[in-house]
Order: C-alpha cells, then structure tokens, then sequence
C-alpha cells in the first residue's frame, strides 16, 4: 500500500496522525501523507472486525472542497461539473450524493471522485467534492481551468474525514446522533456529534454498510476518541481498507482505473446516468457512447486463483494455450473469501464468467476462473 515519496519532501500528517501513533499504528507513506497500514492487531484481524462489527479509518488525506456559483444557482454549478464528469449532477436532490470520474477528453479517467448537493439552506446551489488523496493537486487544478466565469473551487484543507464502516455502524453512530439511523444509501445530513458539527454520508468503500463523516480537522481527535470508546468500534488502517474494497470488487484510483481505461472498460456505465449517456456533453463522450454501444475491447473482470498463492498486480493474464489476453490491476488474499482474489483487465473473448485462464506470478502459471464481482456481498442500505 505504500507509494515512494521524493525524499527532500516531508511527509504530511492528518488531523488524528498523534491518535494512530498513540495506538501504536505501523505508519507508513502514502499518498505524500503519514498513514497507519496496521494496528497491532494487525490487517487480518482489522478486516474481519470491519466485516462484523465496525471499523473507524482515517481518510482525511483526502481532497475535500466546495464548488459555488456566484448566482448561488444550481444548475449553474452542475452545468458546469457536468462539462468535466459524466454523472447527472443537475438531478441531484439536496444531500444526494453520486461516485463518477474526471475524465480526460480521451475517455481516459483523471480521477474519481464523490459529488454531492448540499442541503444546508441557504446552500442548496453547492456541490461537495471527495477526491483522491494522490490525486487532489493535479485534480483541483484541472477543475479550476476549465471552470466558467461565475464558478469557484474552495478547497477545504482544515477539514477532517473519517470513514465509520461495517454491520454495527449504524446502531454505533445512531447512539450519537440519531438522525443517521433513517439516512439512505448516498444520502448525506449534517448532524451533531457529541456537539461537534458534522457532515455525514452514507456510503463508503469497503462493500458494508456505513458512513464517512466530515467535521473540522480541530475536533477530528475529540470525535475519533468517542468512536472509538464504543466496544463495536476499532481502528482500520489502510491494509485492511485495501484488502476489504478488493473482495467488494471496487476500483483504486492509479491501479484499477487510469488515464488509459474509460468508465464503460472498468464496468462502471452504472454511474452514468441515462440522460448523459444519451446526450454526452462531456469530456471523452465519443469514445463513452461507442463503447455502450459496442461494447469495449477489454473489460475489467474479477478472478479467482485456485490454491493460495495470492497473484499481485502486475501478473500477466493468458489462456491456458499461453495467450497474453490481460494483466491483473489489484490481488492478494480475501480473508472474508478465504481465498485469493484479484481483479484485471482481460479482452472481451474470454470475459465471461467461469471462464478458465493462467495468471502468471513469478514465471508459473497459476490457473484460475473469471469469477464474479464482488467477492463478497454488498451489504449498504438500499
């Protein structure tokens, strides 16, 4: 999970850095940030309490800002989101929340990130951006440049966010704030938290039900702490949110998706809403509209080694007669699958489920089977 940082560059710290170093988290770099991978529990057991109880992960290395139109008008700001991402943004309800992607005029994908309408009155013309933390410079900057007259980026570095995940979050959070126990599936509400003010969503990346809770980067520490006085609630680092969002099949920026693959390629035409795959209107459209229409070259599948032996990204995918038709993007074991799982990109001819292939890990080929996604259940609450 760790990513080089150039050496002159120190390391950015979130606003709960002194909680995960108090708690004896293994940190490492990520992202250009100091982040713990482990607790000293370690990763297996982190990703089975997420799938059980409820998980507390920091992800305040995210990129958190504001888009806003002078005329505090709506439309004007979707108009203007919709030129760069392919989701219904002028639809959107107040606290509704939408996943999509930056894209490049290509097709390729930018970035992806979560888009929400705020409710608070008085705002209901802002969206609210979550980006990748590796990503957020380049992100903002694009976004800035290709903004009408009228339109502005806030970025939002004071703010915290964490991420509260798995069967018990509900009953947990609903104890502090009960408001959150009727919020929907990406619907979103500010609440009061032990009297801290809070932006809370429900949603997250980790296939459990769940929520990702934004407040300022002052009271992170003190809600962090409260959370976690719960006996369902223990601390996840970034280990186990890899291994988790892997068995929930869902794609990591700069490995699963990049400027090199399209939405339709990675099997998210579901983020897409029907009005913009008919009209287009964004970056990258044509090729979009093609793909729907004729199906992509390649396309993303889940795979399932047989044995043990995990295959990692990287490994090349082929027919057991020696074909190179793939290469895997993310894979390791799926402690909830008790098995390895991966997820790759394979030419459409030998996409289709069950189908037998080799991936390649340290010059052995390893059979495995096209299997479906996700490994294991989506359990958010519809």
């Amino acid at each position: 999970m760790a990513e080089p940082v150039r050496a002159d560059e120190p390391l950015l710290k979130t606003p709960l850095h002194a909680e995960h170093v108090a708690l004896g988290a293994r940190m490492v770099p990520f992202a250009g940030y100091d982040m713990p991978v482990q607790y000293p529990t370690g990763i297996l057991t982190e990703h089975n309490w997420t799938r059980e109880h409820a998980g507390l992960f920091d992800v305040s290395h995210m990129g958190q800002a504001f888009l806003i139109a002078d005329d505090k008008s709506h439309e004007t700001v979707a108009r203007a989101l919709e030129a760069l991402i392919p989701a219904d943004v002028l639809n959107l309800k107040p606290n509704q929340q939408r996943y999509s992607q930056l894209l490049a005029d290509d097709g390729g994908i930018l970035d992806d990130l979560m888009v929400t309408r705020v409710g608070a009155p008085g705002h209901e013309g802002w969206l609210y951006l979550v980006v990748n933390a590796s990503m957020k410079e380049q992100d903002y900057a694009h976004i800035e440049a290709r903004l009408p007259a009228g339109v502005t980026l806030k970025r939002k570095d004071d703010l915290g966010l964490m991420a509260l995940q798995g069967p018990s979050a509900a009953a947990v959070l609903a104890r502090k704030a009960p408001a959150v126990a009727d919020l929907a599936f990406m619907m979103s509400a500010d609440v009061q938290i032990d009297g801290i003010w809070c932006h809370v969503s429900r949603s997250g990346y980790t296939g459990e039900d769940g929520f990702e809770i934004s407040c300022q980067g002052g009271d992170a520490p003190t809600l962090w702490t409260a959370l976690l006085t719960d006996p369902e609630v223990k601390p996840i680092g970034l280990g186990a949110r890899d291994s988790l969002r892997l068995e929930a099949g869902l794609c990591l920026y700069g490995h699963d998706i990049d400027t090199t693959t399209s939405p339709i390629e990675a099997g998210l035409i579901w983020s897409i809403q029907k009005r913009r795959r008919e009209e287009g209107g964004f970056p990258g459209a044509d090729r979009v509209q093609r793909e729907i229409k004729e199906g992509p070259a390649r396309v993303r599948v889940g795979l399932k080694p047989e044995g043990r032996a995990p295959a990692r990204e990287g490994a090349v995918i082929a027919t057991p007669d020696g074909r190179e038709v793939g290469i895997v993007t993310s894979g390791g074991f799926g402690p909830t699958v008790n098995g390895p799982v991966a997820m790759g990109y394979v030419s459409k001819d030998v996409a289709a489920t069950g189908t037998d292939l080799h991936l390649i890990v340290r010059g052995k080929p390893i059979p495995a089977k096209v299997a479906a996604m996700p490994f294991a259940p989506h359990r958010y609450k519809r």
